[in-house]
């Protein structure tokens, strides 16, 4: 991490990073354990490792803009603006999570906060993050759409053609590949024949960079110039963040294709360590401020697991509320049990 952009930063917004950053691993750990006791279904993909991605893209954005992710979106959703506690109850499937608890892990949603989801399919979101983007051209709105993905999404046909439409139509919508450097346990390398993944946006004369992902202010200061070009003269971009994962590809994941020195690496690359030492070495804060940071990060992680195991579940009887956003005449609503007729 650069000294200089420490050095040359505001404390109170350096260590704002540094408690976001906290909060999300300390919430991550509590999922990773939540999942261990039973208490989260479904599938859980964790932010570990990627904090400095998570808290630098967020911070490129004002509170109306449009945020669509993948399903490893835990984090963003806390970095943009939802309280832990809601997010944790969702993942416990409880009556006050963002989704009221029907959603889970993979399916954040806010509409408040403008975070569009969390989707379970790989490359889901990027269609629909590319129509959002082309409501707000149509409206004449200065809000910019930012579309969260993963690797492997770059990959699959919906990518390419949500960038050559961006590209044709102008749209404000920076797209952020965050490339852990697996697509579930694929390397790049052995599954993308342009690895560097950023040039891919070439094809359609998108203009594409690439930054290290585990530097906070690195990945804020790419994002901040992208978006505001995307507000100010409606061209897209392709940001590609590189940054490891800490954990396997789901809380389930052993992860045993990685080797020791894969491992060890990751370790090594850890944004919120880095980041700690960099702020102390800095002068920023001394080791008893940010050992604060951390014990209150740690209590509001708690706290959110707090939240959700007190929260009630979603009784049966509303599992159909929301298949539809408007009534439907004659809409089945028969459960397993329920008589055919």
């Amino acid at each position: 991490m650069g000294a200089g952009g420490i050095a040359a930063g505001d404390p109170a917004t350096l260590l704002g990073y540094f408690r976001q950053m906290a909060l999300i691993r300390r919430f991550e750990e509590r999922a990773a354990q939540g999942y261990t006791q039973a208490k989260i279904g479904g599938y859980c993909h964790l932010n570990l490792g990627e904090e400095a991605t998570v808290v630098g893209l967020m911070a490129a954005l004002r509170p109306d803009d449009y945020l669509f992710t993948n399903y490893r979106e835990h984090g963003y959703a806390i970095a943009k603006g939802i309280e832990p506690g809601r997010v944790m109850a969702e993942l416990y499937g409880r009556t006050t999570g963002t989704s009221k608890g029907w959603g889970g892990s993979m399916h954040m949603f806010d509409a408040g906060k403008r975070l569009l989801g969390g989707y379970g399919i790989v490359g889901g979101q990027v269609p629909l993050a590319t129509g959002a983007a082309l409501a707000i051209d149509y409206r004449g709105g200065d809000e910019v759409v930012m579309c969260q993905m993963g690797d492997g999404t770059t990959n699959i046909g919906a990518f390419h053609e949500s960038l050559n439409i961006a590209a044709l139509w102008n749209l404000p919508i920076v797209y952020v590949v965050v490339n852990n450097g697996l697509g579930m346990g694929t390397t790049v390398e052995k599954s993308s024949a342009e690895p560097e993944l950023y040039k891919r946006g070439s094809a359609y004369r998108m203009h594409g960079e690439r930054v290290d992902g585990t530097d906070v202010l690195a990945v804020r200061d790419a994002a901040v110039r992208l978006v505001e070009r995307a507000r100010t003269q409606g061209r897209p971009a392709l940001l590609e963040t590189v940054s490891g994962r800490l954990k396997g590809h789901s809380v389930v994941d052993p992860a045993r294709y990685r080797t020791a020195a894969d491992v060890e690496a990751a370790r090594a690359a850890d944004p919120v360590a880095g980041f700690r030492a960099a702020l102390l070495a800095a002068g920023v804060a001394d080791d008893g401020e940010l050992t604060a940071i951390e014990n209150a990060a740690r209590a509001e992680a708690d706290a959110a697991v707090a939240f959700a195991d007190d929260s009630p579940h979603p009784d049966v009887s509303t599992l159909f509320d929301h298949t539809y956003a408007t009534p439907v005449a004659g809409e089945a609503r028969r459960l397993p049990a329920d008589p055919l007729f």
